[in-house]
């Protein structure tokens, strides 16, 4: 039987791919926070009339919003467009987009390693990684960003071998801008010392290169110019200094952390591929006179040391490291597969405890939550990594593709359940509480809660705003004629006539204002 060639590999990526970004895509309700933001923005410019300038300058809650550019909100408005407003058409295009990563990475690597096989093996660890999956998923920036990274790397990758190739670079500046804004200066940054580390000759002197950055860029500057004359200094107050530059040396919105906490995130999340990563990183430093380790280490470490000294921390902002990450660990592999070296004592040890604990998972799935997808999800995890110790310690290479089949068959049961966005369960459920405030109110209707904190999530569900504040400011509100939500503790506690009480959900009672 004849081996496949890149071009089945790169169909088999992407088929793969989309299969596991968009299985059950729509099964859960939008999270908080990002998704609820993103959602009603898109949802905002889709209500918006024909002709209007609602794209452009976008809003939230009929404000204008400032946070990021709007690219991704025009694309999820286009998907409402056809396909209505709900889960599934707010998180496709950002879940298309990721997709296109896994294939576009095993196209980069090829450039980058002259070689297929580094290629494959580091598209499949991308494929599989837990976080680059689920995060992907989400509507969200991040996934749509790294894909715009990655197919600037192959644009300037080709450009070595077929020069108008680097037009595509610009634009994919462009893009990356017109996402998720200033990010474009530290990945543009890895990119540009990449150049200079690499080939700078080759490169800088290409015309198309700086004709491509012109041409790409000019969309995102004019957008920025347009936001400045329409809003003033207001707009650079809220989104360059308030919601880019401040996170750098202070907490945004309380989300701070200490210096190893994204080290922290990919000791949860990043395994069983965090286990070679170290001897692939190795591999690149012991080959850094080589284009491919000069990319890794240059990726790998500038974006790292970036991300844990800004004082704001979040955990997807540690996403774009991914693809790094694999690469090294696709050169480990190709590495083990020839030359069948395997580091058999430390790998096998730590696969057996992973296999433990996904021994453990399986019996508290059994006994706590009785959900069979994550029952056999638990088990495929125990069986494929006890099998893969085993062949680790017979230095059989074999392992390799039994770790990637058993994680893309682990993640593919966890997507398929409701389980994938567990930050659900950390509060109530939106969905009952959001029909309760549509059956009673009419849409953009303010709403005073006694929750702790403002869910944009029920602001989506609802088409409503719901504000928290505190008992004082509750009864003031309800003097003011506004509706009240209520959690049963402070419902008591106001001691309001029953005749107020329009209906309750999930321990919440809508509150009617004062009739006259």
């Amino acid at each position: 039987m004849r081996p496949f060639r890149e071009t089945e590999w790169l169909l088999t990526l992407l088929i793969g791919a989309l299969l596991l970004w968009l299985l059950c895509l729509g099964n859960s309700p939008l999270r908080d926070w990002d998704e609820g933001t993103v959602a009603q923005v898109a949802r905002e410019i889709w209500r918006a009339a024909f002709g209007s300038l609602h794209w452009l300058y976008p809003t939230l809650g009929g404000e204008p919003y400032h946070n990021k550019p709007p690219l991704m909100h025009l694309l999820i408005a286009w998907c409402y467009s056809l396909g209505g407003v709900n889960e599934w058409t707010t998180r496709l295009p950002g879940a298309l987009l990721t997709a296109l990563g896994v294939p576009l990475l095993y196209l980069v690597g090829i450039l980058l390693f002259n070689d297929s096989l580094p290629a494959l093996f580091a598209a499949f660890v991308y494929l599989t990684t837990l976080p680059v999956v689920r995060h992907g998923r989400l509507a969200m920036l991040d996934g749509a960003s790294i894909t715009f990274f990655l197919l600037l790397l192959f644009c300037l990758l080709k450009s070595r071998q077929q020069k108008p190739w680097a037009l595509g670079v610009g634009f994919c500046l462009g893009l990356i801008t017109l996402t998720k804004g200033m990010l474009v200066l530290l990945l543009g940054g890895i990119a540009g010392l990449f150049i200079l580390a690499s080939s700078p000759l080759i490169v800088l002197n290409n015309p198309y290169l700086w004709a491509g950055i012109v041409l790409g860029i000019a969309p995102a500057i004019a957008w920025y110019i347009a936001q400045w004359q329409h809003y003033g200094s207001n707009f650079f107050q809220i989104n360059l200094q308030a919601q880019t530059f401040d996170r750098i040396s202070q907490p945004v919105e309380g989300n701070t952390g200490a210096p190893w906490y994204y080290l922290i995130e990919l000791l949860k999340y990043a395994f069983p591929w965090l286990l070679f990563w170290p001897a692939g990183f190795y591999l690149a430093w012991k080959k850094r006179d080589a284009s491919w380790s000069r990319l890794i280490l240059i990726g790998t470490i500038v974006y790292f040391v970036a991300i844990s000294l800004i004082t704001t921390k979040l955990p997807w902002y540690v996403m774009p490291i991914y693809p790094f990450l694999a690469l090294a660990i696709g050169t480990e592999f190709s590495e083990v597969w020839r030359n069948q070296v395997i580091n058999r004592r430390v790998w096998a040890i730590f696969i057996v405890i992973m296999a433990l604990a996904g021994l453990g998972g399986c019996v508290y799935f059994i006994i706590a939550q009785e959900e069979p997808v994550l029952i056999a999800m638990a088990i495929i995890l125990t069986m494929s990594l006890s099998l893969a110790a085993w062949l680790i310690y017979k230095c059989d290479r074999r392992f390799i593709p039994v770790l990637f089949s058993g994680m893309y068959l682990v993640l593919l049961l966890l997507m398929s359940s409701q389980s994938w966005i567990w930050e659900l369960n950390e509060a109530f459920p939106v969905k009952p509480v959001a029909a309760l405030i549509r059956t009673h109110t009419s849409p953009g209707t303010k709403i005073y809660t006694s929750f702790a904190y403002s869910r944009p999530s029920l602001n989506f569900y609802c088409d409503c705003q719901v504000i928290p504040v505190n008992a004082p400011v509750l009864k003031q509100m309800l003097a003011n004629k506004s509706y009240l939500l209520l959690d049963n503790v402070t419902l008591s506690r106001l001691d309001l006539p029953v005749s107020k009480v329009l209906d309750t959900a999930e321990n919440f009672s809508l509150i009617a204002p004062p009739v006259n």
